[in-house]
């Protein structure tokens, strides 16, 4: 997508110079290099980024150049992205299933490390891929497993990862083979109870332990919530000592080395999105130039957020008594509609702009150019005037 050579101060101060009539994203580099700061200095483990989340080349580069060394890829594309990016990363390819070109790609690119979440998919692993990289170090195969814990927006649960008992018979077999045997789960996207990693951690310790492997790793996934909703702050280091801590009791001595992989907590807070009321229609229903075909498409899924204000084309913001709005896309579906009532300040009119923050993840990626719309602009900010 590219971004402009400017640097603004904040999205107000483009807002003012430019209004725009298509909907724009801002990122804040600084942010998102706090962000990824506060992960490495917070997590006890290795941090990897999943490139899925929003794969912009900003954001890549931005999180190397605060540190980070660890990728979770999904794709050959993303593979050869992150490698062209970042030559010196360290490639997770923890996407389950796996075409067996994509597989010889992988190799090809000395991917470190792969997931698996059945026999299958193993017996294609063990076909093609050898125990070691180019660079003599070993290479590990993760086998994924699952549980049914509540907790998060959405169960990645329904459509990856093993059983206990197929977790088990993955582990043991990876061991066998000579490679590093590791674990790996999801607790689901945007997960605000640390109870569900705590549940998983006792599952891995069942695992190994009925596999009679000692795991090296336990890549303990995604699912870090990020800020969506203004009464909720995500309290990401209680989650991270929590990890830290049942991964002692659990392990012991043998405690495995930790990985996460971070999409969402990682990037979403570090972009925000100005989009257009386009009408106002009697004073009831808000259309915007933007929807759920564009940086909106998981809003369905994931339900409302709040951390939103409404700004004149002058640059004032409103604050009118807040009041529940019916929010609607730009596209002649009647399904592009904004989840719920959309809080806005009563005073709002035609032609103002709406700044949402929080939309970094899932939003620039997934955007389509449904019914001719969908032009998105990407700016660089100093602040995202939260």
């Amino acid at each position: 997508m590219g971004f402009a050579d400017t640097i603004w101060s904040d999205p107000v101060d483009y807002l003012r110079a430019v209004g725009p009539n298509d909907p724009v994203m801002f990122l804040s580099p600084a942010a998102l290099q706090a962000q990824a700061q506060r992960f490495t200095r917070g997590f006890p483990g290795l941090v990897t980024y999943a490139v899925k989340s929003n794969p912009e080349e900003a954001v890549i580069t931005n999180l190397a150049a605060a540190g980070l060394r660890g990728f979770d890829v999904a794709s050959p594309d993303e593979i050869a992205m992150i490698s062209r990016l970042v030559p010196d990363a360290a490639l997770h390819y923890n996407n389950p299933v796996r075409a067996r070109h994509e597989i010889i790609f992988a190799v090809g690119r000395d991917v470190a490390s792969y997931s698996v979440d059945s026999l299958s998919e193993l017996d294609k692993l063990f076909a093609l891929v050898p125990t070691t990289r180019s660079n003599g170090e070993p290479v590990e195969v993760t086998a994924r497993f699952k549980l049914p814990v509540a907790g998060a927006a959405y169960d990645f649960g329904a459509k990856f990862g093993a059983t206990e008992a197929v977790a088990t018979e993955i582990l043991a077999r990876v061991a066998e083979r000579g490679y590093v045997p590791s674990l790996t789960f999801h607790p689901g996207t945007q997960c605000t109870d640390p109870m569900a990693w705590d549940a998983y951690i006792h599952a891995a310790g069942r695992i190994a332990q009925a596999a009679g492997v000692s795991i090296e790793r336990l890549n303990v996934g995604g699912g870090f919530p990020s800020h969506r909703v203004q009464a909720q702050t995500p309290e990401l280091e209680a989650i991270f000592a929590l990890i830290a801590r049942v991964t002692d009791e659990v392990f012991g001595d043998a405690a495995p080395a930790l990985v996460c992989e971070p999409g969402r907590a990682m990037v979403a807070d570090s972009f925000a999105l100005l989009a257009r009321i386009k009408a106002l229609r009697d004073d009831a229903h808000v259309f915007l130039n933007d929807g759920v075909y564009g940086a909106f498409s998981e809003l369905p899924l994931m339900g409302a957020m709040d951390r939103i204000t409404a700004w004149s084309p002058e640059g004032a913001q409103r604050r009118g008594e807040i009041r529940g709005r019916t929010v609607f896309g730009p596209t002649c579906d009647s399904v592009d509609r904004l989840p719920g009532d959309t809080p806005l300040p009563g005073d709002i009119e035609e032609g103002d702009f709406l700044l949402i923050q929080g939309m970094g993840a899932y939003s620039v990626p997934t955007n389509t150019r449904f019914n001719g719309f969908g032009a998105l602009a990407v700016q660089l900010v100093i602040e995202l005037g939260d």
